[in-house]
Order: C-alpha cells, then structure tokens, then sequence
C-alpha cells in the first residue's frame, strides 16, 4: 500500500512538484474567472453598465477601458503571460472598483461584495508575490 503525503513544511510544500504544478494554473484560472465572466457581462449589458458607472461619478467612457483590462487581464492570467503585472494590474482594479462601487457597509451585500473582492486581492498579491508557477507562458522552457 503507497501512501502520500502533503507536507506542511512552507518550504517543501511550495516546492512540492505535484501539488505546485496542479495548484498554479488552477489558482490562476479561479482567480481569472470572476474578471473574465464580469468583462463579458459587461458587453452583455453595455448600456446598463454604463449608466450604473456614471451614477456613482465615474465617466461611462472608461467602461471599454475595464471590459479590456477584465477580459484581457483574465486570458493572459489564464495563460500565465506578464502575470505579475496582469495581478498588480487587476488588483489595482479590484481596490478601485471597491472603493467606488462596494463601499457601502450599511448595505450587506455591498459590504459582502467588498469582502469578496478584498479576497481575491489577497489572491492576486500571492500571484504577484509567487509568480505564474507551472504550466505559464512565463515559466515556458
């Protein structure tokens, strides 16, 4: 009977082919897809988009601007291409978008969205932080 293992130890565990391999591409590709399913929906939804920016004082003609960063900035995270610019990139976003749109605590789910996206910017740092890992455009041999 083989048994495996997953060490504890941060310094083997982050160096542990098998779990480093998997994890990398599919961290990468959960953190891409909540800005890769949001850009699209923004198409989707242009006008109505458009207007919600501009009723909280941002100008409606930056949203082709955050569709691009959202859909662009997913694929390339995605693939692993310039990925710590594409995290210090989307979290930048991320902060703004929290600040402007999510800032609201006395409404829950603002306060909730807030909290989310707060999540995912701990997520983009480690990205930031790590690097795209395997399976990257990066990391390519």
């Amino acid at each position: 009977m083989t048994t495996t293992s997953i060490s504890t130890d941060s310094a083997h565990a982050a160096t542990d082919s098998t779990l480093f391999q998997f994890a990398a591409p599919l961290g990468r590709f959960l953190l891409a897809l909540m800005f890769l399913v949001a850009g699209l929906n923004k198409i989707g939804q242009y006008q109505g988009t458009q207007a919600f920016m501009e009723s909280v004082g941002v100008p409606g003609l930056l949203l082709p601007l955050v569709i691009a960063l959202e859909v662009v900035g997913a694929l390339l995270l995605i693939i692993g291409f310039k990925t710590r610019l594409v995290a210090i990139a989307l979290f930048a976003f991320t902060l703004i978008a929290n600040v402007l749109f999510h800032a609201n605590f006395a409404d829950q789910m603002q306060m909730l969205l807030f909290m989310k996206n707060t999540s995912v910017m701990g997520g983009l740092l480690m990205v930031f932080a790590l690097g795209a890992g395997a399976y990257s455009l990066d990391n390519r041999q």
